[in-house]
């Protein structure tokens, strides 16, 4: 067993899943649900990214919850959005290979009362 663990793996690519699929209806009403969905997905990405220690994943994943935050909305054309979607779900799915969390971390946060 390697000692380390992948959690943003998951959360990773359910995001750049979310992003590939939602590309086409970037311009619609329904892409803030797509928004809502990318932006947790990023903090949460974001937490395994600082429990890793690995600053740079985190600042990226910071950045995406910013940039998709549907509270916030950044005035951006629909074709920069298309084109920051696949840019978005390369990162994650970047991010989901790169940060690894040592498993001693979990054992010794676990075992506390």
């Amino acid at each position: 067993m390697p000692p380390f663990t992948r959690p943003a793996l998951a959360p990773s690519l359910i995001a750049a899943i979310v992003l590939l699929a939602c590309v086409a209806i970037v311009d619609s009403s329904g892409f803030v649900f797509a928004r809502w969905g990318v932006t947790v997905l990023s903090l949460i990405v974001l937490v395994f990214a600082v429990r890793g220690r690995t600053w740079w994943a985190a600042l990226l994943m910071a950045a995406i919850a910013v940039c998709w935050n549907p509270l916030a909305v950044v005035p951006i054309p629909g074709e920069v959005w298309a084109a920051l979607q696949l840019v978005a779900a390369a990162l994650f799915i970047v991010v989901g290979i790169v940060v690894k969390v040592p498993r001693e971390a979990e054992a010794s946060s676990a075992s506390r009362p």
